[in-house]
């Protein structure tokens, strides 16, 4: 049997991802996001990869780890998953922009707690 993905690998894939958003973000911009389908796929994958590693996290772990909004990150998984159909690439942008760069120093602290 595999063994179980643990707290601070699931921690390391959010902030891989978060960071490739972050540095590929000022490559681009809403207007290419709109008019690049694979572009806009891409940049959504990675916030399903967060959202995904986020709603794998034990429970313990975000229950003692407020300081992101873990409800609001899995609940964005479950739009991206089940209604990919809806997606709209403002809200994708805006996540990028808006959302994941605050959530790096965040990932790093918690990271750091697990190798401190």
């Amino acid at each position: 049997m595999r063994e179980k993905v643990k707290d601070p690998e699931r921690l390391r894939h959010i902030l891989e991802a978060a960071q490739i958003l972050s540095e590929e973000a000022p490559k681009h911009s809403l207007e290419g996001v709109k008019n690049d389908r694979i572009l806009f796929f891409g940049l959504a994958k990675l916030i399903e990869i967060i959202g995904e590693a986020s709603y794998k996290l034990t429970k313990e772990f975000k229950d003692g780890h407020k300081e992101l909004p873990w409800e609001v990150i899995v609940s964005m998984r479950h739009v991206m998953v089940h209604g990919y159909y809806t997606l709209k690439p403002e809200k994708v942008w805006e996540t990028i922009i808006e959302d994941i760069p605050p959530m790096i120093p965040v990932l790093k602290k918690y990271i750091d707690e697990f190798e401190g």
